[in-house]
């Protein structure tokens, strides 16, 4: 791991995650729930998927304060100057512009790969492979590198990178991002070959982003810049709490990925998905004859198929002549929604809110 020293994870945790209400709560978003059953949160997964690739010192949690105990909880071995809490949520361009000055303080050589908390990876050694790669071009050359997923099928839920130029092997010049197409642009961009996914997974030096950062997002470079004696002193946080909330909510594909010319895809295939919805829990979780998913609950369908239950506690499930539903009981909510409607759940949280404040929630 030596010649790896330089190398650091930030991982982004401070999402809430509403498409999964009502299991995922904003006291206890999805990256801290263990789907599977396998003892280990979406955020441990992560963490666990990362270590053989960088020094366990070098992995930097994100995310809101909030958050914090549950961090510590699931993750004990790292120690506070490892977790960098947001005393408000601002989106991903402020959360890695935090992250890379904290990095840039303790080592201007580092590069670095971030990765959302809450994804799911299948086929972990083909991951490290294509790090591996990530890692070692964006470490010889000026590059913001994102990876891009060979799409399975035309899907309107994610962003679309076209791709250009090779530049070496599975490694491309971007063309052009689009955000989230209706479906007949996505069966476009599906046939077409030249398109793939938008993993939200990147890899830069520190110094190629902070860069970036300066020329096409200054506002943020300005903010930081004020700080910038404080970084990996015990003064961060001080700095952190007064100007962190004044940055612009802001992605880091708007602020830069978009606009940047030194943007890279590496084209990877190595069993990734967002788990943003039910729908894709579903789609990742074993089936029963009838196609039901059962998450850690008991259940008794009759007559009812490709339904997904996801129950908490000792309750038993019975029903009769149920098809392709999500039924989630988190104990003092019960969620009854067609699958195909599950686009709808954000509007039902925005509702319970406005029907019953914060309670549900």
């Amino acid at each position: 791991m030596m010649e790896n020293k330089h190398r650091f994870c930030v991982i982004m945790c401070g999402g809430i995650g509403s498409r999964f209400w009502p299991y995922s709560r904003s006291a206890k978003p999805k990256q801290f729930i263990d789907f599977f059953g396998t003892g280990r949160s979406l955020l441990q997964m992560s963490y666990d998927r990362i270590l053989p690739l960088v020094p366990k010192e070098n992995v930097i949690i994100v995310t809101n304060e909030q958050y914090a105990p549950l961090v510590k909880e699931q993750l004990p071995e790292l120690n506070d100057n490892q977790i960098l809490l947001e005393p408000a949520r601002r989106n991903t361009a402020p959360c890695i512009a935090w992250a890379a000055y904290h990095i840039n303080a303790i080592d201007p050589q580092a590069s670095m790969i971030v990765t959302p908390s809450d994804h799911l990876i299948t086929r972990e050694r083909e991951f490290e492979k294509a790090i591996e790669a990530g890692f070692d071009f964006v470490e010889s050359h000026d590059a913001l590198l994102t990876l891009g997923i060979k799409p399975s099928r035309p899907e309107t839920g994610y962003g679309y990178i076209q791709v250009g130029n090779p530049e070496s092997e599975n490694i491309l010049k971007v063309k052009t991002f689009t955000e989230k197409p209706d479906l007949q642009l996505a069966k476009v961009f599906f046939e077409s070959g030249e398109f793939f996914w938008n993993s939200g997974i990147f890899l830069w030096s520190v110094e190629s982003i902070l860069n970036a950062l300066h020329s096409y997002a200054p506002d943020l470079t300005n903010t930081f810049a004020k700080g910038i004696d404080t970084f990996g002193t015990p003064a961060e946080r001080e700095f952190i709490d007064r100007e962190f909330p004044g940055c612009v909510n802001i992605s880091i594909d708007y602020a830069v990925m978009e606009r940047a010319a030194n943007v890279y895809v590496e084209c990877v295939n190595f069993g990734w998905n967002d788990l943003g919805t039910w729908s894709a829990l579903y789609d990742n979780s074993p089936k029963n004859a009838e196609a039901n998913v059962t998450q850690n609950c008991r259940v008794l369908a009759y007559e009812s198929k490709g339904n997904m239950f996801a129950v908490s506690g000792d309750k038993l499930v019975v029903v009769k002549g149920l098809n392709d539903y999500i039924i989630a009981d988190a104990g003092d909510v019960l969620l009854v929604c067609p699958k195909a409607d599950e686009q709808h759940i954000k509007q039902y949280v925005n509702d319970v809110k406005i029907t019953y404040g914060d309670k549900f929630l």
